[in-house]
């Protein structure tokens, strides 16, 4: 396993350490390969310039190992991803188009519908796609602007960031979810939602999924899951994992948060009152709130 650690891993579509002429030139250029054009996501201060990071290196749930976490959203779009899409998906149908950004009226818009259509492009069938990627906390641009101007990482001090899986995941997606799930849940069809498998592992552990099954072909609303991974011969690949189905309700249990065995007791949230009162001055540290920590 490629050696990685917590700063961008893939910068405009390539791997940090890759020094080729067409990785040195995709950086130049802000080029994006999945958009086959010009990166779209700006710096807030500096719009003409683009942030161009499709990945980051991260723990997930407090864990020790360092993953490979995708922050943007048109990384997932590799042929790998479309085909797996077709495959588990629209297996029976002839003619297949994707068309991105349709509206969904009071739902939005959806990243992207597949359609079947016949040989006057009449639509067939339909198939709502949404592609989650995470988000981060702190920017990890300053990594960013070094491999630009010194072509590697160095030990110079840098601002830090994290991932923010609670709102890209358990907040944004699940909202999303549940909107467009009952639409598509009133129309008797699928909305899949494209996720790393790392969102599925947080949200695992952090929300109630007794409701998230395998795939069931009667559910309105399935996460297809891909893994990044390192190949030699390839580098940072894309490769479908598995779909799991759930229902509005089951929706509901996740926009919940935990189950309620996973909730603290009042003992162990006044011990948690206490411990970052000490620590903003606001309360004495003395042997009788040490104790109510201890507990």
């Amino acid at each position: 396993m490629k050696k990685i650690g917590k700063f961008p891993i893939e910068v405009f579509c390539y791997d940090y350490e890759c020094k080729t002429k067409s990785s040195r030139l995709a950086i130049k250029q802000q080029y994006c390969k999945y958009l086959k054009g010009t990166c779209v996501k700006p710096r807030k201060s500096e719009p003409q310039i683009k942030v161009g990071i499709c990945s980051v290196g991260s723990t997930v749930n407090k864990g020790k190992q360092i993953h490979p976490v995708i922050i943007c959203p048109q990384r997932f779009k590799e042929e790998s991803m479309f085909e797996a899409i077709r495959e588990r998906y629209l297996s029976n149908w002839k003619n297949v188009k994707w068309i991105q950004e349709v509206n969904i009226g009071v739902g939005g818009s959806v990243d992207y519908v597949a359609v079947e259509v016949d040989e006057y492009d009449r639509v067939k069938d339909f198939l709502c796609v949404e592609i989650q990627a995470a988000g981060t906390t702190g920017t990890p641009y300053d990594w960013v602007q070094e491999l630009v101007e010194k072509g590697c990482y160095t030990d110079s001090p840098k601002k830090t960031f994290g991932i923010n899986w609670a709102n890209e995941f358990a907040k944004t997606m699940m909202q999303q979810a549940y909107k467009k799930g009952k639409i598509v849940e009133s129309w008797h069809r699928k909305i899949v939602f494209v996720v790393q498998d790392l969102a599925i592992d947080y949200l695992q552990h952090t929300s109630d999924c007794s409701k998230l099954t395998s795939y069931n072909p009667e559910y309105p609303i399935d996460f297809c899951s891909f893994s990044l991974s390192w190949k030699e011969e390839k580098g940072w690949t894309l490769a479908f994992e598995q779909i799991r189905s759930t229902t509005i309700e089951g929706i509901n249990d996740i926009l919940g948060g935990a189950k309620v065995s996973m909730y603290p007791t009042v003992e162990e949230f006044i011990g948690n009152i206490v411990k970052k009162g000490i620590s903003d001055g606001v309360l004495q540290s003395n042997s009788y709130t040490k104790s109510l920590i201890g507990k």
